[in-house]
């Protein structure tokens, strides 16, 4: 349960990063093979509301993420409620983990210096065995008292502390084992679990280093899917540095998007992701209920059929145009 709240917690270093992030397309998708021995597949499988899905997978889990998101403004801020259901299944035991992350703050959003904070709980269930760990985010306080600090402890079926865990979200990670009144045991020390590992000097986009990996050509897997976002025009202009170039371009596809839009309404044809399909479920959060997809396990078969085609498995990636528009014709 350490190992995976550490996990868990891991993505919130890159949060100091203020950036607006790129609105995905509806059917865009990401891939990436055999990355350390981990294959992924995301898609964004609704335009409104905004959601995207995620698989991924090796010999040892499995991942699975439906990501909806519920905001609320208020004014100079914006709070964001993640709606949502994550899930890892550990192939071994067959145990399933379950994540509810706490919300988020977007300070300043219109003057000011824009900061977030994720103030709240985050709670880690082992829905198998009825372990959970409990993690608070405390909230920044003045002058930045309290910033980045959490702490919690993992709990057992019982609902009794036995292993604290404190450090901050931005920097590391440690634990140590405690007892029923949630003191640390005698004799035992705090044992770091993970820290942050280093950026870039002067990097322009404040990327760490597996963002860049992320959005390198390097890492795409052969026969890279057309709707993959490392083929997004305007994400390629902002690369270069040509940000004219990167909102005509962001422009157009908004606008092929409204158009592809009308035409399926006019047909009463409703969009169908290609990777996920909608399970009937409705999941639980704290800040609402929603529909959950799941994978559908098509990608793995598509994977398999590139592989095996050395024709359609040496196409070079980056010629190809990007095209989402899934509706249009088939991929």
């Amino acid at each position: 349960m350490v190992y995976a709240t550490s996990w868990a917690v891991t993505i919130y270093f890159a949060y100091q990063r203020t950036w607006k992030p790129f609105n995905p397309i509806l059917g865009e998708t990401y891939e990436m093979a055999n990355h350390l021995g981990i294959n992924f597949i995301s898609e964004q499988v609704s335009h409104h509301p905004p959601m995207s899905c995620g698989h991924a997978e090796n010999e040892h889990f499995t991942y699975d993420v439906t990501s909806k998101l519920r905001t609320k403004f208020l004014g100079n801020s914006l709070d964001v409620y993640p709606v949502g259901r994550t899930r890892v299944t550990l192939k071994r035991t067959g145990e399933v983990l379950d994540l509810v992350p706490p919300p988020t703050k977007v300070n300043n959003l219109i003057f000011g210096r824009t900061w977030l904070d994720s103030p709240g709980e985050m709670v880690m269930s082992n829905l198998t065995t009825g372990d959970k760990v409990v993690l608070y985010f405390h909230p920044c306080g003045w002058f930045g008292a309290g910033r980045y600090e959490v702490d919690g402890y993992v709990y057992n079926k019982d609902e009794e502390p036995k292993i604290l865990i404190t450090g901050k979200w931005n920097n590391s990670l440690s634990y140590q084992p405690c007892d029923i009144e949630g003191e640390p045991l005698p004799g035992t020390e705090l044992k770091e679990v993970w820290k942050v590992t280093e950026m870039p000097e002067n990097d322009k986009f404040q990327y760490t280093y597996f963002a860049h990996k992320l959005n390198s050509f390097d890492t795409a897997p052969r026969g890279l899917l057309p709707s993959d976002s490392r083929l997004r025009p305007d994400r390629s202009a902002l690369e270069l540095g040509d940000l004219n170039k990167a909102g005509v371009e962001k422009t157009r596809m908004e606008e092929k998007q409204r158009a592809e839009k009308r035409q399926r309404e006019s047909l009463k044809q409703e969009f169908t992701p290609r990777w996920f399909r909608l399970t009937g479920d409705v999941t639980s959060t704290p800040w609402g209920d929603m529909e959950v997809y799941e994978y559908n396990g098509k990608y793995a078969e598509h994977r398999s059929r590139i592989e095996a085609s050395p024709s359609e498995a040496d196409i070079d990636s980056k010629s190809q145009a990007f095209k989402p528009w899934q509706f249009e014709s088939e991929i």
